[in-house]
């Protein structure tokens, strides 16, 4: 077995509203004088570490428990899961 880091984001759908990414973009981005950037959407990242016998399984492990365990909501949220490789 080899150990993997998996990452899963987790986001708001497009068509939900953002609050945190408005505020970053109105409160900090467009004050610093950013004005090109047009929109801001934030997401959580969490990485996890997982023993499995290839990249693929170890991401299946976490695709499975993200969505058996509700990590998050599939309503308003979409979830990526993507390995980073072999540690």
């Amino acid at each position: 077995m080899s150990k993997f880091v998996v990452c899963v984001t987790i986001e708001n759908k497009e068509h939900i509203n953002d609050p945190e990414g408005e505020t970053i973009q109105k409160d900090l981005i467009i004050k610093g004088g950013y004005c090109s950037v047009e929109s801001v959407r934030t997401a959580k990242t969490l990485k996890m570490i997982v023993k499995e016998k290839n990249q693929r399984e170890a991401e299946k492990v976490v695709r499975n428990l993200c969505e058996e365990l509700r990590i998050y909501n599939p309503v308003v949220s979409k979830c990526t899961v993507q390995s980073l490789g072999r540690i």
